[in-house]
């Protein structure tokens, strides 16, 4: 087994509607993880693109005049656009669920879940919300809506539909949840998903009448019915790895490269408890870890969403502020695994305080003082131990490890203060130079440090560095 191949992957977004600081942050984090293994050896495969199935897909396409396939198109057309803007690293795998490899793949995926005895066909009743494509109970309604698309009604869905027997996994799911105790991180999230699997699973809806919603993927050996979304998108995460073929990628990366997924909380369900009943349904081995985000908050603690109307574009941040410098904020100042708020006003304090007068302020001050006192830099060592900081990704405490460097920003900060080379430079110059050379050596390691966080940031300060020049415009611009 080699134990240093690492699979990751995101949640798909919806082709629906552009990304929101919510996708960002998922994004963002995933590919920080992603960077680092990198840098620690590990051959990563790292997973995201869109999910294009469902009523709402459909249902967003007919009024914009469009076939759902051209709109799914144009969707995730846009979706990789976004995604370069957030910097992301350049070997991204894109999954979509209208690829034909996936089509086949879930519908593969239906066959052996249905083989193994766990899906039947029955009548049913329920309440729908098409913005969550999710069964609605009476207990989770606010006034009859959804509390989180209160913006429209429920549909009432009255068919019959093929099932999956997930009442017959609660105890399957709760013996792996405890030789499994690392399984979801945070403990919290893991807490909430095994007091819900303890209470007893219901059988869920997997498939809906296509004279109805003709727009997902067709079940196996029945032309009226297509897949429940969830169930056909769930699945991308082994289809991009050339499942069934139980070679090759699949082998290599789900089998012996511990895959991991990052998720938001309203997701935690799905990835931390459906998903791995359908895996196990299907003779598939588990998810090794699930990874929960907190929500991105608008004014009053309120989950960003559209349909609230408090969504704020990532893009329009970075046009204005750059690529690192909001993936430094999303990194840095939004909480690991809580809910964080985020105002422009916040966002601004953050930029001036941590990157135009901390880390851009640092470096020009350093590298002034090399251009003018250091003929070059001194030769920079590449076996700088890291265990310390690399630990802490591996907690998935991003925040945690974004603090950590900013530590070694303010430790060299205040010792030019107190030191003061460019005096001390003028008393004695070889002891000027030997402390010069060391913030040098110093502010390389910060940059190195870097690099999952802020990449372009990372490139651009390392060769400042090495080519022993200050920079001729701020790294990051004072914005008042």
């Amino acid at each position: 087994m080699n134990t240093k191949n690492f699979y990751l992957t995101t949640t798909l977004p919806y082709v629906n509607a552009p990304l929101h600081l919510g996708h960002a942050l998922e994004f963002v984090r995933a590919d920080a993880i992603a960077r680092y293994k990198k840098l620690t050896g590990f051959d990563v495969f790292f997973n995201t693109g869109t999910d294009e199935h469902g009523a709402k897909i459909y249902e967003k396409a007919i009024q914009n005049g469009l076939t759902p396939q051209e709109f799914t198109d144009k969707g995730f057309n846009e979706f990789k656009e976004s995604i370069k803007m957030l910097g992301m690293s350049n070997d991204v795998h894109f999954i979509r669920t209208t690829d034909e490899r996936h089509i086949k793949s879930a519908q593969e995926f239906w066959k052996k879940c249905n083989d193994a005895g766990y899906i039947y066909k029955k009548n049913y009743s329920i309440k729908y919300c098409v913005g969550c494509e999710e069964e609605k109970s009476d207990s989770e309604l606010e006034n009859g809506r959804c509390p989180i698309h209160l913006d429209r009604e429920l549909e009432l869905i009255e068919e019959e539909n093929y099932f999956f027997r997930y009442s017959q996994f609660t105890e399957k799911l709760l013996s792996f949840y405890e030789e499994n105790p690392n399984f979801i991180i945070p403990d919290f999230r893991f807490n909430e998903v095994k007091n819900f699997v303890k209470k007893g699973l219901q059988d869920f809806s997997i498939s809906r009448l296509k004279s109805k919603m003709p727009w997902g993927i067709e079940v196996p050996n029945d032309r009226e019915q297509v897949m429940y979304v969830w169930f056909d998108a769930l699945t991308n995460y082994i289809s991009t790895l050339g499942w069934p073929d139980i070679d090759g990628d699949f082998q290599k990366y789900w089998v012996n490269g511990n895959p991991t997924q990052y998720c938001g909380k309203d997701n935690t369900r799905f990835q931390g408890a459906m998903w791995q009943a359908m895996l196990i349904g299907a003779g598939v081995p588990n998810s090794r870890q699930i990874v929960v985000n907190g929500f991105i908050t608008g004014e009053g603690g309120i989950k960003m969403s559209k349909s609230v109307g408090n969504v704020v574009d990532p893009r329009e941040i970075i046009k204005e502020y750059g690529t690192d410098a909001l993936r430094y904020f999303l990194l840095g100042e939004v909480g690991s695994f809580e809910d964080s708020p985020f105002t422009i006003e916040r966002f601004k304090e953050a930029y001036n305080a941590k990157l135009a007068n901390g880390l851009g302020n640092l470096a020009s001050r350093v590298l002034a003082l090399s251009e003018k006192y250091l003929d070059k830099c001194p030769m920079i060592s590449e076996t700088s131990d890291f265990k310390e900081y690399f630990a802490i990704y591996e907690t998935f405490d991003l925040k945690k490890a974004v603090d950590y460097v900013w530590e070694k920003i303010g430790v060299l900060d205040k010792m030019i203060q107190d030191t003061e080379p460019f005096k001390l430079v003028k008393k004695d110059e070889k002891a000027g130079k030997e402390l010069i050379s060391k913030m040098c050596l110093d502010l390389y390691t910060i940059a190195r440090m870097l690099n999952p966080i802020m990449p372009e940031t990372n490139e651009r300060l390392k060769k400042l560095i090495r080519d022993n020049k200050k920079p001729t415009t701020p790294l990051f611009p004072r914005r008042d």
